[in-house]
């Protein structure tokens, strides 16, 4: 059938309606009143010129200036200020909205138009001015809804402006401006939450794509959903739109792949920030640690290295452990600064992170509650001060919720200070006061030359150690039988379990009960256990006294925080009539008042008396003031004003010690030998202490070392014996660290009173070329009631402690010496 064609009446109506347009009124843009520079204002300004100055355009408002005003006039002034600053954007802003909706109704005639021509030979027009009304909708929709945003913010300073000229108020506080706080909000949202940023990406990326999906859908033919897909691509794929045909099409597609590449630009730069920060928090150590039963050091000092070493020797029967570091330096600085000690770790793990101990949430991060040895380090700054950051630390531990598991070892440098971190931490805090295990060490290896080698292989991991451990089936021994039932370890003690304390040097009729452990000197853990008795035969020891104490006279070079607390060792140590002289370039007055206000009693001294000498130890003519020759110990001390800086220090003890030879052997044939040949009573002929005495000038020089290369220029010239007293402390440190019962068994030995060890010469034990085996020689010392832990032969250079075959027959020579652990008298 033909189409419907309309009749001549109506053609003509359709034709009419179409040609037929509105007529609009022009839009005429409000009149702005303008002012020149300097130039006197209207009537509306009542006469006030002071407010119209060179170079403003505007009038300045100034309420404050007129008080008199009515408030009527101020609502004038106010007004025609709005009035004046913002109608001109206002106007603006109108009038590009007008001209768009004009536009859009243009487009909208003629697309009826165009419809109604053709509706003369096509029935379905209706349906495609529906259509296209559809599509006009939502251009119109998307266009407001993207410009209506931007035109608040245009005037968003306004509306607190409006708000108090609606409230006839004058706000004589300056208000924060509605855009700022917006901004601030935005600032404070992105800063402290971490995903407001992606979660606004996100947001942006489905804005752009719904908006550019609708702008298609209205300037093209394709449907809602297509137009959707079709942003998306565009967003995704900035290439994809080359393709589109139209003017309004291509401007949508470019605008939508515009924004996808600012999208994506975005997206990039989030993602690389934040794999930027995760690589610096892990190259600074900022990241936290999940581990367990490992131990942790807080803190840094020139002791770590040793410390390290010592710790992975300990482990290093178990396939190594995990320590963390936690110090306030960059995790970098401290990798490159270990490497130089050039070390095997031996399977230990180190972890470093940087943060302060002081801080509960860096302590979190290296699991502080699930350690099982926390090590606290003593800074490198000066006694008082490192034990105050000290005592801080301890507080910062006992403030961790989740508690620890395991215990703390301190590091102290003044023994004064030590009751008061025991009282903060209470029973799981151990401490080692480095001056004063250090100070009595040196003070022992005077008194008996050679001890200090002992120490380091007693202290260090490497030899022979320290171990505790339970062994039921020793139940109902006496002490002497358990003695000889370890063939590869030496028992110095029991842990008694009614009180659980440590008894070095127990009575041989001591019968171990039930739960007493064994405190025995072993090369590791699990080297040893008991075997069977050995059968060694009672015999007669050779019938030797003890050598009397005869007078002495000791030199200290230099001065240290606690030599008070060397002086009482000395009081207790020496025999009546000795003389300790000082040495140093602290005033004669000044030093009484620092010894009397460190506690020490100089009128109670009966043993010792004190002569004081002030001068430099490293100028030669003051040295040379000095009767060197004639003194039977010399200790040269590390100056308490140097103790910040271990090269300067050890630098000037090395220079004393040199100046000191130099003098003692031009002075060599004018000695006097008496109180040498009183010094070395007791130890044969041609023993090795009496060697290094003769090669000394009848001087035992004993050198306070600090740092380890310095270790090597004095032992290499065998000038001086000498105490590494950071690597000591270091020991120390890692010893009680791995078991904290040590620490009594340390103190004990390093105390003035009960048992220390000592150098014994070998005619207290045997007889010259009497070939025995070293179990005899045990059980001979025990009639003295010492234990014999090792030997030193002659020609040797070093002592052997814990030997492995002690059931095997060695001849013995009156020049060997036995290392033991006996009462001190």
């Amino acid at each position: 059938m033909p189409n419907h064609v309309p009749r001549s009446s109506e053609k003509l109506s359709l034709l009419q309606r179409s040609k037929t347009l509105p007529t609009y009124r022009r839009f005429t843009a409000p009149e702005i009143p303008t002012f020149r520079y300097g130039s006197v204002p209207n009537d509306d300004s009542d006469g006030d010129t002071s407010n119209f100055v060179a170079g403003n355009r505007t009038p300045e408002l100034n309420s404050e200036a007129s008080p008199s005003q009515s408030p009527s006039q101020r609502i004038t002034r106010l007004w025609t200020h709005f009035s004046l600053t913002h109608c001109l954007k206002f106007s603006c802003s109108f009038s590009f909205m007008y001209v768009m909706f004009l536009r859009a109704e243009v487009a909208k005639l003629e697309a009826e138009n165009f419809i109604l021509l053709a509706a003369c030979s096509d029935n379905n027009g209706p349906l495609k001015l529906e259509h296209t009304n559809s599509r006009a909708l939502v251009l119109y929709s998307v266009t407001i809804t993207l410009f209506l945003p931007f035109l608040l913010y245009m005037y968003l300073d306004d509306l607190s402006f409006v708000k108090n000229l609606l409230k006839r108020t004058n706000q004589k506080k300056e208000e924060i401006p509605l855009k700022k706080r917006i901004a601030y909000s935005l600032d404070v949202c992105f800063s402290v939450y971490p995903y407001a940023k992606l979660l606004a990406l996100l947001f942006a990326t489905v804005l752009l794509i719904v908006y550019g999906g609708l702008a298609l859908y209205a300037v093209s033919d394709c449907g809602v959903d297509e137009a959707l897909w079709l942003s998306w691509t565009f967003v995704a794929d900035s290439g994809s739109h080359a393709d589109r045909v139209g003017v309004g099409p291509r401007i949508v597609s470019v605008a939508i792949s515009t924004g996808g590449m600012l999208i994506f630009a975005t997206m990039l730069g989030l993602i690389s920030d934040a794999i930027s920060k995760m690589v610096d928090s892990l190259r600074k150590g900022k990241s936290e640690v999940l581990e367990s039963n490992h131990i942790l050091i807080l803190g840094w000092s020139d002791k770590l290295g040793s410390l390290l070493k010592q710790l992975a020797i300990a482990n290093k029967s178990i396939g190594g452990g995990v320590v963390v570091v936690l110090a306030e330096r960059d995790k970098e600085e401290m990798e490159i600064d270990i490497s130089k000690f050039e070390f095997d770790l031996m399977g230990t793990s180190v972890i470093y992170r940087s943060g302060s101990p002081l801080i509960l949430a860096d302590l979190k991060k290296v699991s502080v509650s699930s350690a099982r040895a926390i090590i606290v380090l003593g800074s490198d700054e000066n006694a008082d001060q490192s034990d105050a950051r000290a005592l801080r630390v301890v507080l910062s531990l006992t403030g961790v919720k989740e508690g620890w598991k395991g215990h703390v070892v301190v590091e102290m440098c003044d023994l004064d200070n030590e009751p008061l971190v025991k009282l903060v931490g209470g029973e799981h805090i151990e401490t080692v006061v480095a001056h004063d295990v250090i100070g009595r060490l040196m003070i022992q290896c005077a008194l008996q030359p050679g001890l200090a080698q002992i120490w380091e292989d007693i202290l260090g991991f490497e030899n022979a150690e320290f171990y505790i451990k339970k062994w039921p089936q020793l139940d109902g021994y006496r002490f002497e039988d358990v003695l000889i039932s370890f063939p590869n370890a030496i028992p110095c003690g029991v842990k008694v379990a009614v009180d659980g304390k440590i008894v070095l040097n127990p009575s041989d009729n001591y019968v171990l009960e039930e739960g007493d452990e064994i405190l025995v000197i072993a090369e590791d853990d699990d080297t040893y256990a008991p075997g069977s008795l050995p059968e060694v035969r009672m015999c007669h020891v050779p019938k030797m006294q003890d050598p009397p104490k005869y007078p002495e006279r000791i030199l200290f070079c230099g001065w240290r925080r606690d030599i008070d607390d060397m002086i009482k060792v000395l009081e207790a140590l020496l025999a009546p009539g000795s003389e300790l002289w000082m040495f140093n370039e602290v005033p004669d007055q000044e030093r009484e008042k620092k010894l009397t206000d460190a506690g020490l009693n100089i009128s109670k001294l009966v043993n010792i008396k004190l002569v004081h000498r002030q001068g430099n130890a490293v100028i030669r003519r003051h040295l040379e003031s000095l009767p060197l020759e004639t003194f039977d110990s010399i200790l040269i001390l590390a100056e308490q004003s140097l103790e910040n800086s271990i090269v300067h220090s050890d630098s000037r003890s090395l220079a004393t010690l040199l100046l000191i030879r130099d003098i003692q052997s031009k002075r060599l044939p004018y000695k006097d030998t008496k109180s040498s040949t009183l010094r070395i009573s007791g130890f044969p002929s041609c023993c090795w202490i009496r060697k290094m005495q003769q090669a000394s000038d009848k001087s035992i020089v004993i050198s306070e070392i600090l740092d380890s290369r310095t270790k090597n220029l004095v032992s290499v010239s065998r000038i001086s014996d000498y105490v590494l007293s950071n690597e000591l402390v270091s020991m120390a440190l890692a010893m009680v660290a791995e078991d904290k019962q040590i620490n009594r068994v340390l103190k004990e030995l390093f105390a003035e009173k009960g048992n220390e060890l000592c150098i014994r010469p070998a005619e207290f034990y045997i007889y010259d070329q009497e070939e025995v085996c070293f179990y005899k020689i045990m059980r001979r010392a025990r009639q003295r009631q010492e234990i014999i832990i090792g030997y030193r032969l002659a020609g040797m250079d070093q002592a052997v402690i814990n030997p492995s075959d002690k059931s095997k027959l060695r001849k013995w020579s009156l020049d060997d010496v036995f290392v033991v652990i006996a009462s001190s008298q």
